[in-house]
């Protein structure tokens, strides 16, 4: 970063010291102009005064900006300013000889503009009037308004010269200008989607309030939140019989999959600690204290429906033996906040209720969401819930008591749309939201054609 600073600073001195070769062109043109309004044979003397200092001037001025004895930047600025005041002196010396009049001013007006707009404008003609005022002083123009040949072509040329440097200066700065853009898009394009990678390391709210420049809202502060903890059994288990890269494509379905579930409920995603995912509820967006735990719980169930699904998959891919998600939801007081060091923070959520949480997921038999008394009084008017009693959770002095999620309230009874049960020789998935009216016949001749031959086989 510090390089490309140091480039551009470089960049722009040496774009000033062009400047400063182009309007010394225009100094010697307005020198020449007044070196050809003197008459040889009888020669003036403040003419010759005046053309020398003009020459000096135009010497010393360069001499000073290349051996940089003034900043170059702030130095163009006040010569050009200068050099409008010279431009003064030289049209009333050369008797305001047309030709040269309406260039020299039509180039200080060009100049101006280009260079500082509107204040500049203003700033270097009253430069130039106070030049053709002071001059009055000295000697009083004739006011002819001649336009001899002599005159003209040496302020003609002059100027011819400045403008085509200029051109080319600016078509020089346009072009590296050009390159710097394109040099900083390709940098902005590489950044972005370093961004984006690097945001796929962290939760939303921590990525969020760093993008928007609100590290300091990420202070730890007491909340309190629900927390979620699932993992597969057997899981540890299975890694031991599969290859690495199968390993690896099912840890990743599943996780890509439980992911999109737990970012469509609003949820934040804590971590990721191999098959466990851990899953916090009212951090950042927070829908209140029951619509916070009631959308932990919603994600558990669609959890655990996709997990059927996934189970199918899987078979499919060879392996046999089934998966299943254990899931525990607690509600509480907790921790809300960066924690770390100075070279590497975590947001997270530190308490006994996340404890809680975790040992509620640990002791949940496989397809299983076990909440505790907390979250279900929160959601027992919409959740069914089987009351399990109180179990021993270690960490806790007394028994922690606890309920069986068994689905939505809506989903049970005579409005009941999903189906499930698992036996030796039987499995049935069945969520009739997901049926589409074009396979409803099929599946209806599917499941008709299963009962008619479970009643005819004889089982001993």
């Amino acid at each position: 970063m510090s390089d490309a600073s140091g480039n551009k600073s470089e960049d722009t001195q040496d774009f000033s010291l062009r400047q400063h070769d182009i309007r010394a062109l225009i100094c010697l043109a307005a020198a020449g102009t007044v070196l050809a309004q003197i008459k040889w044979q009888q020669i003036d003397w403040l003419m010759v005064g005046i053309t020398a200092g003009v020459f000096l001037y135009t010497f010393l001025s360069y001499w000073f900006i290349k051996r940089r004895a003034i900043n170059p930047n702030k130095a163009f600025d006040r010569f050009m300013t200068a050099d409008a005041a010279v431009i003064g002196v030289v049209l009333s010396f050369s008797d305001f000889n047309l030709l040269p009049t309406i260039l020299f001013i039509t180039m200080v007006q060009f100049n101006s503009l280009i260079n500082g707009g509107i204040r500049k404008w203003a700033i270097d003609n009253t430069a130039m009037i106070a030049g053709i005022i002071l001059s009055f002083f000295v000697r009083q123009p004739q006011w002819v308004f001649s336009d001899k040949l002599e005159i003209s072509s040496i302020s003609l040329i002059g100027i011819f010269t400045y403008f085509c440097a200029y051109a080319l200066y600016a078509h020089k700065k346009i072009r590296k200008m050009e390159m710097h853009i394109k040099k900083l898009s390709n940098e902005h394009t590489m950044y972005k989607l370093r961004t984006y990678k690097l945001s796929r390391y962290l939760t939303p709210t921590v990525w969020k309030a760093i993008n928007e420049g609100r590290e300091k809202s990420l202070t730890t502060e007491r909340k309190r939140v629900t927390i979620f903890f699932s993992d597969i059994q057997g899981f540890s288990a299975l890694s031991e019989e599969l290859e690495a890269e199968t390993l690896t494509e099912l840890l990743n379905s599943y996780l890509t999959e439980m992911a999109r579930i737990a970012t469509k409920h609003k949820g934040t995603i804590d971590k990721f600690m191999g098959d466990a995912i851990m899953v916090i509820f009212g951090d950042s967006q927070s829908e209140g204290l029951k619509g916070d735990c009631l959308r932990a719980v919603s994600m558990s169930i669609e959890m655990r429906k996709k997990m059927k699904e996934l189970q199918q998959r899987w078979f499919n891919q060879g392996i046999k033996k089934p998966l299943l998600i254990r899931m525990g939801i607690n509600t509480g007081f907790c921790t809300v906040g960066s924690f770390g060091t100075s070279h590497y923070m975590d947001y997270t959520v530190l308490g006994t209720h996340v404890n809680l949480a975790s040992r509620l997921e640990s002791a949940a038999d496989p397809g299983e969401i076990l909440i505790s008394h907390d979250s279900w009084a929160l959601v027992k008017d919409v959740v069914l819930c089987r009351d399990k009693g109180e179990i021993s959770v270690k960490g806790f002095s007394q028994p922690v008591r606890v309920h069986q999620v068994i689905d939505f309230r809506k989903d049970l009874g005579k409005d009941q749309s999903w189906f499930e049960d698992n036996t030796d020789g039987f499995s049935m998935h069945l969520d009739l939201e997901k049926i589409r009216n074009y396979d409803k016949e099929r599946i209806l001749e599917m499941l008709q054609k299963a009962s008619e031959r479970l009643r005819e086989k004889n089982i001993n």
